[in-house]
């Protein structure tokens, strides 16, 4: 066969490894998931404290990325590139 072939329990342990790999790679990345979601927090109480309203700020942009970011009709694409 090929110089690549592997052992079955060469391949076993490739993917035990890659398991714990990733699952301590998982682990972390919502450990840093945690720290955000708590300075998000922090930083909205902050605002709120200032008086600022963040529900009616959260609309005004959500209506500013709509509006900015709005999708073409696939025919518009097809026009485009087309002409």
């Amino acid at each position: 066969m090929g110089a690549f072939k592997m052992a079955k329990e060469e391949q076993v342990g490739f993917h035990k490894g890659s398991l714990a790999t990733l699952i301590k790679e998982r682990q972390e990345m919502t450990r840093i998931i945690t720290i955000v979601d708590q300075l998000i927090q922090m930083h909205i109480k902050a605002l709120k404290d200032l008086g600022i309203d963040i529900e009616k700020e959260v609309k005004e942009t959500e209506a500013l990325i709509k509006k900015t970011h709005e999708p073409k009709r696939e025919d518009e694409d097809l026009a485009d590139k087309l002409f």
